[in-house]
């Protein structure tokens, strides 16, 4: 696992196609319609993934090729040792007035069920304009849609962090909220209770390493260690 910081995002979409999905199709429809008939609440639509990156001079430059949600969740289960991609999505890291980092557990009806990590999505044709993929629309949207925290209401800190565990790279902006942790889960579990289906079922604030669980990713675990850590440094 890695963190780096970096200053800012350089992000285009190519028209590669990606051979696993192609090769595999076959394959990929049967295991998503299996998983349908499980959960039909599954959606298969366009998504982004990361095929080729670098970060030099505090720049992180990314390319992405399209492929279908059937075909991410099939790698990701399947595990194949190199399929040529990388799954690289961006998140707000909400951070309470008193220090606690808001995290959301998926509900019931979404592909990651239980697990808790940060608002939070896979990036879509959404995110495209001009041929550039703008992860920071693709954070502010997610939290947005998940909890009902506008980022107009935080206040942002420049760059990002680049949080890397095997094949996964989130790219988290860090935001402060002027209310304590307990007003914003309130905020956000009144704003889920008022949706049809919402993706969340639940807010988790955690402060430190002692409040990380199993059912967070190991990326939040890098972030949260990250993040005490450079409060340790600044007295927090």
């Amino acid at each position: 696992m890695t963190v780096t910081r970096v200053e800012r995002l350089d992000l285009m979409l190519s028209d590669r196609p990606w051979p696993f999905a192609v090769e595999r199709r076959a394959e990929i429809d049967a295991d998503f319609a299996k998983r349908c008939r499980a959960n039909p609440h599954l959606w298969n639509g366009k998504v982004l993934l990361l095929h080729r990156y670098s970060i030099a001079d505090a720049v992180f430059h990314g390319e992405f090729l399209t492929a279908d949600y059937a075909s991410l969740l099939a790698w990701k289960s399947w595990a194949p040792p190199d399929a040529g991609v990388f799954n690289a999505f961006s998140a707000i890291a909400v951070v309470s007035s008193d220090g606690a980092v808001l995290l959301g557990e998926m509900g019931p009806s979404t592909a990651n069920a239980g697990k808790i990590y940060f608002p939070c999505g896979t990036p879509d044709m959404d995110d495209v304009s001009q041929g550039q993929v703008d992860f920071e629309h693709s954070a502010a949207r997610e939290l947005e849609e998940e909890t009902g925290l506008d980022t107009r209401t935080l206040d942002v800190e420049p760059g990002w962090l680049i949080v890397k565990t095997g094949i996964l790279i989130a790219a988290i902006k860090v935001a402060h909220a002027r209310e304590n942790a307990a007003t914003l889960t309130g905020h956000a579990e009144r704003y889920i209770a008022s949706e049809r289906q919402a993706e969340l079922s639940a807010i988790h604030m955690v402060r430190n390493l002692a409040e990380v669980t199993d059912k967070m990713p190991d990326f939040v675990r890098a972030f949260v260690e990250y993040f005490q850590a450079q409060r340790g440094k600044m007295g927090a």
